[in-house]
């Protein structure tokens, strides 16, 4: 396989860790036959633990993303979490396909596939903030989808990397073409916001 496929495989995980951040971790984990022997910081952590937290974090995200008050609690979470989880779960793919799944991937160093995670991650969690911001609350089937999208990328980044790497390039394209469209909006309130303080000025 080329080392095009072993970047899609990167981008889907990374893609799945923009949206949610237990949820990827548990799936991957549960996927695993040695649990989070891949998964780098995890790994040097009891299972048991491991378990109980990614559980119970990822049972809030997919119930407390629902309220606007949850949702508040998760950008504030994910935005400091979302890099570090997407470094993990690009370097965790790299390391399932390359030895447990025995497949011929090639890949970038350890230290730039954690970089494109982590970037590829935080870039999506951006976006996602910027419309929460401007929405003032997701709308619910919104973070349905983010659900969906972060189980399916994980599992895509293992089964079927080019369709989860094409998915997640089209995640990021609507995420860069949205980011314009709510930097248009942010710009204009800021100038409408601008102009009744300077007309009273005037006064």
């Amino acid at each position: 396989m080329s080392t095009l496929l072993g970047i899609l495989a990167i981008l889907s995980a990374a893609a799945a860790a923009g949206m949610r951040i237990a949820l990827p971790l548990l799936i991957v984990g549960l996927i695993q036959g040695q649990l989070w022997s891949e998964v780098p910081l995890l790994w040097r952590v009891n299972p048991q633990v491991v378990v109980a937290v990614l559980t119970s974090w990822s049972l809030f995200e997919l119930f407390g993303s629902k309220k606007l008050l949850g949702q508040r609690v998760l950008q504030i979470v994910q935005l400091f979490f979302t890099p570090l989880v997407g470094a993990m779960m690009a370097i965790t793919v790299a390391k399932l396909l390359t030895a447990e799944l025995e497949v011929d991937f090639k890949f970038p160093p350890l230290w730039a596939v954690a970089a494109i995670g982590a970037l590829f991650a935080l870039v999506i969690r951006l976006v996602a903030i910027g419309w929460f911001f401007r929405l003032r609350g997701l709308p619910f089937w919104v973070t349905v989808l983010e659900d969906l999208f972060s189980v399916a990328l994980v599992l895509f980044a293992l089964k079927a990397p080019k369709n989860g790497g094409l998915i997640a390039i089209l995640l990021l394209w609507i995420a860069v073409r949205s980011s314009t469209a709510w930097r248009t909006w942010f710009l204009e309130n800021r100038g409408s916001a601008k102009a009744p303080k300077s007309k009273n000025r005037q006064q």
